[in-house]
């Protein structure tokens, strides 16, 4: 099988991705675009927006079309991480007794991590390990998560009393952060008259599992020009203040973002590329990428807090500042 023929795959597997999810869900291009975007890649995405606007169907249906093992977890203060990894305990047998392991719901392909931040750091930071190391170590052996293994994370950007902010290093482990947007009123009246009639849409499965990963060695074989990589990594440094020309990073932001940003913009630039037949990266690419990747890798001063500015202003700033070319 030549190029175009994987790349047909890749546009055949996304396109049909998306067909089977609008059967279910209405609008939110961006969004689907964004989290298919990151299951191909092998990245994890944090889905941000108010409760009721269809994240958790919109997950669970992403992971049918694969045929992907769905989990779902919903955080609470009072989760510990062996509720979520799994536990040993000890069993009669034949032979005397034994320790056994009951996995979690953490063993699966595709994870619903809902209300991220309600659970306590501790927590977190055993969802967050297994991400980063696509596995679980417990008593001693180790454990290997699903392949594919891809968390979409849930939290409310309203109501913040009683919840555990996630930490930077921690949000810099996701490679998007997507605002899932409140419905308009034509949108509004859709998802109404879908909900409360007794049509029930079926979901078919578009690829197997096994092609997502095949489709991942498809994009990760993009080539980016030297000169595209160059820009990339000045949009990076310019998020931080002694190296950036804007206004707003100097004034608003105490800390730009980390190497990953960059790794998360040309990853999902990557993907893009194909998405338009190419199998070459340009810059519009790498700016369609560029919000998802850095708006929750930017820490804000406490200037920028009290003003309530927005990332994805600040952002669209440094691409303005940031010249394609040296």
């Amino acid at each position: 099988m030549d190029v175009e023929d994987h790349v047909r795959d890749f546009l055949d597997a996304f396109t049909g991705a998306k067909r089977e999810i609008r059967k279910l869900m209405v609008g939110l291009d961006d969004v689907v675009e964004g989290m298919l975007i990151s299951l191909f890649v092998g990245g994890h995405a944090l889905l941000e927006g108010v409760p009721g606007v269809g994240k958790t169907l919109l997950v669970k249906t992403l992971g049918q079309c694969f045929d992907l093992n769905f989990s779902r977890i919903q955080f609470t203060p009072d989760l510990m991480p062996l509720d979520i990894i799994g536990t040993s305990f000890v069993v009669e047998s034949p032979g005397g007794k034994e320790l056994r392991f009951e996995k979690g719901p953490l063993f699966c392909q595709i994870l619903l991590a809902d209300e991220i931040n309600r659970a306590t750091p501790k927590t977190q930071s055993a969802l967050l390990e297994a991400m980063q190391e696509s596995g679980v170590t417990v008593a001693g052996v180790h454990y290997t998560l699903g392949k594919p293994f891809v968390v979409f994370a849930t939290q409310n950007p309203i109501e913040m009393e009683g919840t555990y902010p996630l930490p930077e290093a921690q949000l810099d482990r996701f490679l998007f952060k997507l605002i899932v947007p409140f419905p308009d009123h034509k949108e509004l009246i859709q998802i109404i008259d879908r909900v409360t009639t007794s049509r029930e849409a079926r979901i078919e499965k578009v690829a197997a599992a096994e092609k997502v990963a095949e489709l991942r060695l498809l994009i990760g074989s993009v080539p980016v020009a030297s000169q595209v990589i160059d820009y990339v990594a000045r949009v990076v440094r310019a998020t931080h203040p002694g190296f950036s020309s804007a206004e707003s990073v100097q004034k608003f932001v105490r800390y730009g973002a980390s190497p990953r940003a960059g790794l998360a913009i040309v990853s999902g630039a990557k993907a893009r590329a194909l998405l338009s037949g190419r199998f070459n990266v340009s810059f519009d690419d790498i700016r369609a990428m560029t919000h998802s990747a850095l708006r929750h890798r930017l820490i804000l001063n406490f200037e920028g807090e009290a003003a309530g500015i927005s990332p994805d202003a600040i952002v669209t700033d440094i691409l303005d500042k940031v010249s394609r070319y040296v």
